[in-house]
């Protein structure tokens, strides 16, 4: 391509609406437009967006339409329009795109979730990639001995699935069940052929030196594991029937004046603010904060939904989401994402937050949203004293839950605590 002015080629490396191959021919071009009376030249428009295939040109326009809805910037959008090029070039119009593509050959910048998204709202986008956890799932059972390996897929692939009497696990429960059970099935496939061999006497041995929620997700795996290579048929008999996990060390106390003094420093920041007091005043946890959507809050009567419970907004709380949704209103006037809390890139979308969103946060006071929510819980028992049955009511926990903050809260009442250490 040449200079609109003098001719000269254009560098190889420039930006596609440039016309002009230096600034002086642009001002001399400029002089010479207005001089003799001519209009502006039309302003650069991508190819896509008048491109001769029907189907890459109506899916420009709506990329272009939902950019704008979602307040997507323009190099976002123009490096979308590139994708669209690409995946969509040759195709017919009933013929969908396989997500596999759109990961793989659009260039380097262009924003693989927003080019799935446009996709995806025309219709156009087939999912036929693997989820990461069954591959994983591939990998690891792959390292164990055949006798091993058969039954331990199986009982992955119905964690991950479920069946007819089991609901599917999420992939954090999978990995935590792998990961404790594990270390048994390796030192069993070095003394046994199959899983069909390994005896109580087996399991009782290797959960001896574990202690706490280690031993607790040990045991809890291993039934689970037992319980269905019985069911289908793998093994004889069960030898985790009447194993318990035994009770997890529980360990309540109030927070001290240092920690408190650590999250009010915290809070002065608008979305820590809103995370603190969610926790702080009506002991909700991480996933409830991050999925908490603006349909359930209502700031005018100060009523709000967690967990599917609607409950009363303190003045903390109303204080510090009135200041967020400003701070949100002003940063992300566009955005249509349906959740209270978003950041930069969840604003596009309409998904909740991460966990690692909530986690940096509150760790930079060195403390989290369950210690915060262990306090609120241990403050109602001290102060309105040590009811399960007003614990289980106010905060939504079990009876078994309530009764050992119950617990906690008699012995701080009773100074037993206290007087331990001088003992």
């Amino acid at each position: 391509m040449n200079c609109q002015h003098c001719g000269s080629p254009l560098p190889t490396k420039r930006r596609r609406d440039r016309i002009y191959c230096r600034r002086s021919c642009s001002a001399l071009a400029s002089y010479y437009r207005r001089k003799n009376g001519q209009p502006l030249p039309p302003r650069w428009q991508h190819p896509a967006l008048t491109a001769s295939d029907p189907l890459v040109r109506s899916a420009a326009l709506h990329a272009q339409q939902l950019g704008q809805t979602h307040g997507w910037s323009p190099s976002t959008t123009n490096c979308v329009l590139d994708g669209l090029i690409t995946v969509l070039d040759g195709r017919s119009a009933d013929e969908r795109v396989p997500l596999s593509e759109v990961r793989t050959r659009p260039h380097r910048w262009v924003s693989r979730p927003r080019l799935a998204e446009v996709l995806a709202d025309l219709e156009l986008l087939e999912d036929d990639s693997i989820m990461a956890v069954r591959s994983w799932i591939d990998r690891v059972t792959s390292d164990l001995a055949p006798g091993f390996a058969d039954p331990t897929r199986r009982w992955l692939l119905v964690l991950l699935d479920g069946d007819a009497r089991a609901r599917p696990r999420s992939p954090s429960t999978i990995y935590v069940y792998v990961g404790s059970a594990r270390p048994f099935l390796e030192d069993w496939a070095t003394r046994y052929d199959h899983l069909r061999e390994v005896t109580r006497s087996d399991i009782v041995a290797g959960l001896g030196p574990l202690r706490g929620s280690v031993r607790a997700n040990a045991t809890k795996a291993l039934r689970s594991l037992f319980r269905l290579a019985k069911k289908r048929g793998l093994i004889f008999t069960n030898p985790t029937i009447g194993l318990k996990a035994g009770p997890v060390d529980f360990v309540l106390l109030p927070m001290s004046d240092m920690e408190i003094d650590a999250v009010e420093q915290l809070a002065a920041a608008p979305a820590e603010r809103v995370i603190i007091a969610r926790a702080a005043e009506n002991a909700a946890r991480t996933g409830t904060i991050r999925h908490l959507t603006l349909d359930e809050v209502d700031l005018a009567n100060r009523r709000i939904i967690l967990g599917g419970r609607r409950q009363r907004l303190g003045d903390l709380s109303y204080r510090a989401l009135r200041l967020w949704l400003d701070h949100r209103r002003v940063t992300w006037p566009h955005t249509s994402n349906p959740h209270v809390l978003v950041s930069e890139k969840t604003v596009h979308g309409a998904s909740p937050v991460s966990q690692r969103f909530v986690v940096l946060r509150m760790s930079r006071a060195g403390c989290s949203v369950d210690r915060i929510r262990k306090d609120r819980i241990l403050h109602e028992a001290l102060t309105a004293g040590p009811d399960p049955l007003h614990l289980s009511l106010v905060f939504g926990v079990s009876h078994n839950t309530a009764a050992r903050y119950a617990t906690v809260a008699e012995h701080l009442l009773s100074d037993e605590l206290e007087q331990s250490p001088e003992q």
